[in-house]
């Protein structure tokens, strides 16, 4: 089996992009983010339509994870990063002054490579996040936190338990238990990394039957190095390189009648 070539140093060159029919929720507009001397994000514009599955795919160090966390401020935690440009939710830039982080995190809700679950009961994994957001008594409380944990599909696997510690999951289960505690917060958008990177096949397929269900109702950004994934789950795919956003149009375009050779490149596998 040879292993794929390198990919050559290319100059950035205007994306490719098939503008989505669907209403847009998330409008990033000449997005850039740099790190110090280094040129993370270049130029990047990108239209995340509502509730459909955007896949956004690239070869490590492309610039998808820099994309997807600029979306809800991550940034904003490294002293030596800079944002530049517009990302318009429901038509506020939320990269402008005065804007309350706390509120847009809970409204677009990010989901991690590895589980980050809290040495505390399922339950309270689960009803921490409604308790920083405030406003309810406990019934409501544990009412949210069993929704939550039935449209992440996992409440049959831990309603006996819910005092038990979550730190017992299964990695798979952890994970669906992230995604419940940022649906608890009842967001709009669903930022997901990666989020089966670390899991087994049978894991894997869970969360991605739960992102398709999920997508009924919430709009889905999803970074993943798993071509076939993004094939599987996504109506619109993002290809990007060297910090660029190379290619954007609805998934089976993309894939099947790619119009920059770059992105042909990628998805046949000559480069990876």
């Amino acid at each position: 089996m040879t292993t794929p070539a390198a990919l050559p140093a290319t100059p950035h060159t205007p994306t490719v992009l098939t503008a989505p029919t669907e209403p847009i929720i998330v409008d990033a507009q000449h997005l850039n983010v740099s790190f110090g001397n280094s040129h993370a994000l270049k130029d990047v514009t990108l239209p995340i339509p509502a509730k459909r599955v955007t896949a956004l795919m690239g070869p490590s160090g492309s610039g998808k994870s820099t994309f997807l966390r600029a979306l809800n401020r991550m940034h904003d935690r490294t002293p030596s990063a800079r944002v530049t440009g517009q990302v318009l939710f429901d038509g506020q830039d939320i990269l402008g002054p005065g804007l309350d982080i706390v509120q847009l995190r809970q409204r677009m809700g990010m989901i991690f490579q590895k589980p980050v679950v809290f040495p505390k009961s399922i339950f309270e994994n689960v009803a921490f996040a409604v308790r920083v957001q405030g406003g309810l008594k406990h019934a409501a409380i544990a009412d949210r936190v069993e929704h939550s944990l039935r449209q992440a599909a996992l409440w049959d696997e831990v309603k006996d338990r819910l005092r038990q510690s979550a730190v017992g999951l299964s990695g798979g289960q952890q994970q669906r238990l992230c995604i419940a505690r940022a649906l608890a917060v009842e967001p709009e958008v669903l930022l997901l990394d990666e989020p089966t990177s670390a899991l087994d096949p049978v894991a894997t397929l869970k969360v991605e039957d739960l992102v398709r269900d999920l997508a009924q109702t919430y709009t889905i950004a999803i970074v993943t190095h798993n071509l076939q994934q993004a094939g599987r789950l996504s109506h619109y795919s993002g290809f990007f390189l060297l910090g660029s956003l190379i290619e954007f149009g609805p998934t089976q375009e993309v894939f099947e009648r790619p119009r920059d050779k770059r992105t042909e490149d990628f998805i046949t596998g000559r480069f990876g």
